[in-house]
C-alpha cells in the first residue's frame, strides 16, 4: 500500500492498469509473475493491486472521480509528509471511514474474531474462503453507503421502499413530499390497505448517530395515525437509549442501521449486480460402489 500510495502523489488520476504496471515495475517481477493468474482469469498482482487502493480507498487516502481511476487526497498528501516505514492494515485503522469498513466486516462475518484474528498459513481453505467473501461483502456494502448518503433524500426514500418490497412486506407506495408528519413511505400488506407499514428513511454520516427524539416522534406519528407497525431506517446508527424507548412502546417497530440496512441490499439484490459466481464442489460419496 505504501508504494501504491507513493504512485498516486503526482496528484493525477490514475487507472488501475496503470497502477498495476507500476507496482509490477517496483517489485520487479518476471514476466511469469506477471502472468500467473487466479481461478476468476484475474492476474494475482492485478488482483493485489486492485485490493491495496480498494483499502487506501476506505481509509480516504484515495478517492476514486470516475470508474476504474483514482487519485491522491489531502489525507492522503499528509500521511506521505510523515514518511512512514509501511501503510498496513494497524496502520489504517486511525482513520474513522476505514474503521466503519472493519466495523462492517466484524458485523458480517459469522466468527469474527477468527477472521480477523488468523494468519493465512494458519487457516483453513474453507476459512480464507469466507475471510475474502466477508471483504468484498463489507467493501460493496461500504460503497452502498456512501453512494446512499450523497443521493438525493426522495431516491433514498424509494430505494427503501423497493427493499422492503423486495422482501416481500407488501406493496409500497412514497408519502407526498409534505404534510406527511415525517413519514417517507407506506407499505401495504393487504390488498385493501387495511394491514400497513410506516417507515422513515433518514441519511446521516457515519459518525452522525440518530438523535432519540427522531425515534420518539416517529412513535408519536404511528400513534396519531393508528398505525402499530413501523421500521425507522438510516445510514448511520442509533444510540443505546433508543432502546428505551422501543421497551415503553407497545407497537411493533424495527430499528435498522447502515450495515444493516446495505447487508440487506446486497441479499435481496436492491442497487447490486452479481459479477462472478464460485461453485464449491465435493466428491460425490453415492456416486462410488461401497467398499
Amino acid at each position: 500500500m505504501l508504494p501504491l500510495l507513493h504512485y498516486f502523489s503526482d496528484g493525477k488520476e490514475h487507472k488501475n492498469k496503470e497502477s498495476t504496471e507500476y507496482i509490477s515495475d517496483k517489485f520487479n517481477l518476471s514476466t511469469e509473475e506477471k502472468s500467473e493468474l487466479m481461478q476468476s482469469g484475474q492476474s494475482v498482482i492485478y488482483n493485489r493491486t486492485a485490493w491495496a487502493k480498494t483499502y487506501l480507498l476506505k481509509a480516504g487516502l484515495l478517492s476514486s472521480p470516475k470508474r476504474g481511476y483514482a487519485v491522491i487526497t489531502e489525507n492522503g498528501l499528509s500521511v506521505l509528509k510523515t514518511k512512514p516505514e509501511r501503510i498496513d492494515i494497524l496502520f489504517l485503522e486511525k482513520f474513522p471511514s476505514f474503521i466503519e469498513f472493519r466495523t462492517i466486516k466484524k458485523e458480517t462475518a459469522n466468527e469474527p474474531q477468527m477472521l480477523e484474528s488468523q494468519h493465512d498459513e494458519e487457516s483453513t481453505p474453507d476459512e480464507l474462503m469466507d475471510k475474502g467473501y466477508h471483504s468484498i461483502q463489507a467493501s460493496l456494502a461500504q460503497d452502498l453507503l456512501n453512494k446512499l448518503r450523497v443521493v438525493d433524500p426522495y431516491f433514498f426514500e424509494e430505494v427503501v421502499g423497493v427493499l422492503l418490497t423486495a422482501m416481500g412486506y407488501g406493496r409500497f407506495e412514497p408519502t407526498p413530499g409534505s404534510g406527511d408528519d415525517g413519514i417517507d413511505g407506506i407499505v401495504y400488506q393487504d390488498k385493501l390497505g387495511l394491514d400497513k407499514i410506516f417507515f422513515q428513511a433518514k441519511r446521516y454520516a457515519e459518525n452522525n448517530p440518530v438523535p432519540a427524539t427522531a425515534v420518539r416522534d416517529f412513535v408519536g406519528t404511528l400513534d396519531l395515525h393508528g398505525v402499530s407497525k413501523g421500521i425507522f431506517i438510516t445510514t448511520s446508527r442509533f444510540p443505546k437509549d433508543t432502546n428505551d424507548i422501543l421497551k415503553r412502546t407497545q407497537k411493533n417497530i424495527i430499528l435498522i442501521d447502515g450495515t444493516r440496512l446495505a447487508n440487506l441490499m446486497i441479499e435481496f439484490n436492491v442497487g447490486v449486480s452479481t459479477e462472478k459466481t464460485y461453485q464449491i464442489k465435493i466428491m460425490d460419496s453415492d456416486f462410488f460402489p461401497e467398499d
